[in-house]
C-alpha cells in the first residue's frame, strides 16, 4: 500500500516534536538517520514513487521532498541551537580569572647554556653584532681547508674529530670542531663590512669533569678596511666587563698560535674564585677564558677577499665554561643529564630576558 499525503502530515508531525526534543546531538543524529538516512522512513517512502501511477507521482513526489526539505531545515536549525548551547555552557564553566597572578611553582625554567646564548647575543647585539649560523655537519673545506690548517695538522685526526663514513670518492663529513665555518660562510656569501657572532654546538672526541663530546662555543668576527689590534682588545674587554657584571676589567694577551689568526693571542683576566664561581676584577690570579686573533690573510684569501684590503679579527669561547664560571658549576656533565633537580638550582625563570638596561642575570 502506497502513502498518502495524511501518512506524510502525520510523518512530518512525529518526527518535528522529535527533533525538538532532542536532547543533544547525539540524539539527533540518530533521529536525521532514522528519518532521512538511506534506510530511513522518508527515504523509503520516496523509493515507492516508482511503484505510483503518474497522477500520484504529480502529487507525492512534491509532497515528499517538501517533507524532507522541512525536516532538514529543522535539523539543521536544532543543531546549532545545541551547539550554541554547549558553547555557553563551556564558556560558563571553563571560565578563567585571567587577574589572578602566575603561579610561579608550575613554571619551567632555562637551561644555563640558554640563558648564557642570551646573555652574549643582548651584549654583542649592542656592539654592532648580528648572530649568524651554520650546519653542524661540515666538510673538509669549510671546516680545515678555509681555515688555513695544514693537511698533517693533528685537529684532522680522528683522536680528535668525529668524522662520518664518506661515499666513494669524496672526502668524508665531519661534526664541526668548531664555529670557525660559520665566519667562512659568512664571509663567502656577504660583502663587508661584517661584524657577527657564531654561537652553536661543536663535537671533539673528549670527555671528563670539564670537557664533553658536544659542547657550545660562540664565535666572533669582523671583517672591514681598518680594523686593528686595539679594536680587538677593546671589544673584549668591553664584553668580560658587561658579561661578568663590572666595572673593573685587568686583562692581558699571551701570544698564541691559531692557524686561523695571526698574531694570535689568548686573553686573560684577572680574578678571584668565590665559592665555585669567580670574581672577575680582583684577586691575584689569572685565567685564561679565551683566543683570539687577526684574521689570517690566508683566510680572507680562501673566502674570496682581498688581503691586502680586506683586514679584521676574530674571537672564540666556550658558551658552558662561561656559565660554569660565572653561575658557580664545578662539573660540566651535568649539563647535558636529565636531572630535573639540577635544572631546578641552576634554571633560570624565562619570563625574565636578559637585558643591558636592568641587569643580565
Amino acid at each position: 500500500m502506497t502513502a498518502t499525503v495524511d501518512d506524510l502530515n502525520d510523518l512530518q508531525s512525529r518526527y518535528l516534536q522529535q527533533i525538538e526534543a532532542a536532547p543533544s546531538l547525539k540524539e539527533l543524529d540518530e533521529i536525521r538517520v532514522a528519518a532521512l538516512g538511506k534506510k530511513g522512513e522518508v527515504s523509503l517512502k520516496m523509493r515507492e514513487l516508482g511503484q505510483m501511477t503518474p497522477d500520484e507521482r504529480q502529487v507525492m513526489g512534491p509532497a515528499l521532498n517538501s517533507l524532507k526539505d522541512r525536516l532538514s531545515t529543522a535539523i539543521e536549525a536544532k543543531k546549532a541551537a545545541l551547539e550554541e548551547a554547549a558553547l555557553e555552557q563551556a564558556l560558563a564553566s571553563e571560565r578563567v580569572d585571567i587577574s589572578l597572578p602566575v603561579r610561579r611553582e608550575a613554571k619551567g625554567s632555562l637551561h644555563p647554556v640558554a640563558q648564557v646564548m642570551e646573555e652574549l647575543a643582548v651584549i654583542f647585539a649592542d656592539m654592532g653584532f648580528a648572530v649568524a649560523e651554520g650546519p653542524d655537519v661540515e666538510d673538509d673545506f669549510h671546516n680545515f681547508t678555509a681555515l688555513n690548517f695544514p693537511p698533517d695538522h693533528p685537529a684532522r685526526d680522528t683522536h680528535d674529530t668525529f668524522f662520518m663514513q664518506a661515499k666513494e670518492g669524496t672526502l668524508p663529513k665531519v661534526l664541526r670542531t668548531h664555529t670557525s665555518p660559520v665566519q667562512v660562510r659568512t664571509m663567502m656569501s656577504q660583502k663587508p663590512p661584517l661584524r657577527v657572532i657564531a654561537p652553536g654546538r661543536v663535537y671533539r672526541c673528549d670527555w671528563d669533569q670539564t670537557h664533553t663530546p658536544m659542547f657550545h662555543q660562540v664565535e666572533g668576527l669582523v671583517i672591514d678596511k681598518s680594523t686593528h689590534m686595539g679594536h680587538l682588545k677593546g671589544c673584549l674587554v668591553e664584553f668580560v666587563a658587561a658579561f661578568f657584571e663590572t666595572d673593573q676589567v685587568e686583562a692581558r694577551f699571551r701570544p698564541h698560535h691559531f692557524p686561523f689568526t695571526e698574531p694570535s693571542a689568548e686573553m686573560d683576566v684577572r680574578y678571584e674564585r668565590v665559592g665555585d664561581a669567580v670574581k672577575v676584577g680582583s684577586g691575584d690570579k689569572w685565567m685564561e677564558i679565551l683566543g683570539c686573533g687577526m684574521v689570517h690573510p690566508n683566510v680572507i684569501r680562501a673566502c674570496g677577499l682581498d688581503p691586502d684590503e680586506y683586514q679584521g679579527f676574530a674571537f672564540g669561547m666556550g658558551v658552558d665554561r662561561l656559565a660554569m664560571l660565572k653561575y658557580g658549576m664545578p662539573d660540566l656533565r651535568p649539563f647535558f643529564e636529565p636531572d630535573a633537580r639540577w635544572l631546578a638550582h641552576y634554571g633560570f625563570s624565562p619570563l625574565l630576558q636578559a637585558n643591558l638596561a636592568t641587569g643580565l642575570s
